[in-house]
């Protein structure tokens, strides 16, 4: 068959779906924890392998062609949003600008109910404001991605793989000129089984859920890196949310908080690359300078606001239509060459680690706690480091 039926443990974009003119294609969990596409009644099927082309897991190169154009460090002019956002401010300042210009704008928001990122459309800068920060977790697409049409303009932001993806199927429609993409530097997608265990095990202290944060900058912007949770139960560390983005959506004061730097479970998980898609290893082409975004953004980590601790974005347009809407967001811009903005990015793929399998099976068993499955994980990286 001249579908996706065959594809599995790819990037789980699902764009495939949106191409599908039978719509018979939908997405689930995979037994590992990642989103993968399947065919839901192959006798509708027609052959016409639209599903095929949009898939960017199914194609060696990117989607673009282009090198970066410009590259810049750069923050919000306005205090207020540097202040409150995960970076610099640049991501919500595009979202701001362009939702202005008329375009909708479909980014990730956290779902409580659903326990996952998921992606929405936002028409007014109000709602846009869900968006900000990081979700390190794998977002589910179809939610905001039904949305696209051939008629709005809209600005999208997804990871790399995603919205490889998304410039086929635009092509492929021939809308282009309707699309801002927007992507991020990259470091990979968690099984959703260490997501899970991770919130089953903080709902014992705090209750069910009722906020959920990836970043603050409450220790600076160099200690960023933080779960921050409140559960409804009213537990935990008392924290003062001014200097953090999250007093913008919530007001509560009873929170957990914890860091990376102090051995957060999640981050050791996520940051130890041992429970990674698949795909993210030796598929994965969109490490650096590879892009088929008109926007990359991220942290500018690295020597040249070593000191700074406001926040900073790195921000490289890939496409005259991106340096556009950069030069034109309420942003301090100041130009360095790529290789200063992207210093500190993973310049590669990330290499399988042998016992990859042995992690997600921990992950997934009902009997082994967050603890022991970070024991496990570095014991597993500890041996691919001998093996190397």
């Amino acid at each position: 068959m001249n579908n996706i039926s065959h594809i599995h443990s790819c990037y789980g974009c699902a764009v495939c779906a949106m191409a599908c003119p039978k719509k018979i294609i939908d997405i689930h969990l995979n037994s590992n924890g990642f989103y993968e596409p399947y065919i839901t009644d192959e006798s509708k099927c027609v052959n016409c392998g639209l599903c095929l082309d949009v898939c960017s897991y199914t194609h060696t190169e990117t989607a673009l062609k282009e090198k970066p154009k410009v590259s810049y460090g750069a923050w919000s002019k306005e205090v207020s949003v540097r202040r409150v956002s995960a970076s610099g401010g640049v991501g919500f300042e595009i979202g701001r600008y362009l939702i202005e210009q008329g375009y909708k704008a479909i980014g990730v928001k956290y779902s409580l109910e659903n326990r996952r990122a998921e992606h929405y459309v936002a028409e007014t800068v109000e709602d846009f404001i869900f968006s900000m920060g990081s979700k390190y977790i794998q977002s589910y697409t179809l939610s905001g991605f039904k949305g696209i049409n051939r008629k709005d303009k809209f600005l999208i932001t997804g990871t790399p793989c995603q919205i490889d993806s998304l410039r086929r199927y635009i092509c492929r429609m021939k809308c282009e000129e309707h699309f801002i993409l927007m992507d991020f530097f990259c470091h990979g997608v968690p099984s959703s089984h260490v997501w899970h265990k991770y919130v089953k095990e903080q709902q014992k202290v705090l209750g069910l859920l009722e906020f959920v944060s990836w970043r603050n900058k409450l220790n600076g912007w160099h200690d960023s890196w933080a779960m921050v949770l409140d559960g409804s139960k009213q537990q935990g560390e008392v924290v003062d949310w001014h200097d953090s983005y999250n007093m913008l959506i919530k007001e509560k004061k009873g929170f957990v908080n914890s860091r990376w730097t102090q051995g957060d479970a999640f981050y050791n998980m996520f940051l130890g690359n041992n429970c990674l898609g698949k795909a993210c290893y030796k598929h994965c082409k969109f490490k650096y300078d590879c892009s088929s975004a008109d926007v990359r953004i991220g942290d500018m980590w690295g020597n040249t606001y070593a000191t700074e601790d406001k926040g900073v974005t790195a921000c490289v347009a890939f496409t005259e239509r991106g340096k556009k809407v950069l030069m034109n967001i309420n942003c301090e811009l100041n130009e360095y060459p790529f290789e200063q903005v992207a210093e500190g990015q993973i310049k590669a793929p990330i290499t399988y680690p042998l016992g990859w399998s042995v992690v997600i099976q921990a992950a997934k068993s009902s009997i082994i706690s967050m603890k022991q499955l970070v024991f496990i994980s570095r014991v597993v990286g500890k041996i691919n480091k001998i093996i190397k």
